[in-house]
């Protein structure tokens, strides 16, 4: 059995895990790349902030991230498909380290933010 999710330095090895198999995937590495090219300095303890946020409430996040990918869909525009493959590799790399109800929230919690951003993005056309 594997540990549950119980602190930032769990969320950072989910982030780190997450963002080596999208910057190499073939379908939505492109837009971490090209279409932007991400400072990974400063976006992965962004987005470690973020999700420890909402594990853990701890309010260290600020930002709108729905801003941020109406540009990138501005830029090139994402599909449904990028969307399940973003979620496939998040779900893969939660699960190759933890299971539990944090890890659970964790993977319910993206399901819901990949629905909002395509009603979301999609009304900006």
């Amino acid at each position: 059995m594997k540990p549950d999710i119980v602190n930032r330095r769990d969320i950072e090895k989910i982030v780190h895990l997450f963002y080596e198999k999208v910057k190499v995937d073939d379908l939505i590495g492109f837009f971490f790349s090209d279409v932007v090219q991400v400072n990974w300095e400063q976006h992965l303890p962004i987005m470690c902030a973020f999700w420890e946020n909402v594990l853990f409430y701890t309010g260290d996040y600020e930002g709108d991230p729905l801003t941020t990918h109406r540009g990138l869909y501005n830029k090139f525009k994402t599909t449904p498909e990028h969307f399940q493959r973003w979620l496939f590799l998040f779900f893969q790399s939660v699960d190759e380290l933890y299971e539990g109800s944090n890890a659970q929230k964790m993977k319910d919690h993206a399901t819901g933010i990949s629905g909002v951003m395509q009603d979301k993005i999609k009304g900006s056309d």
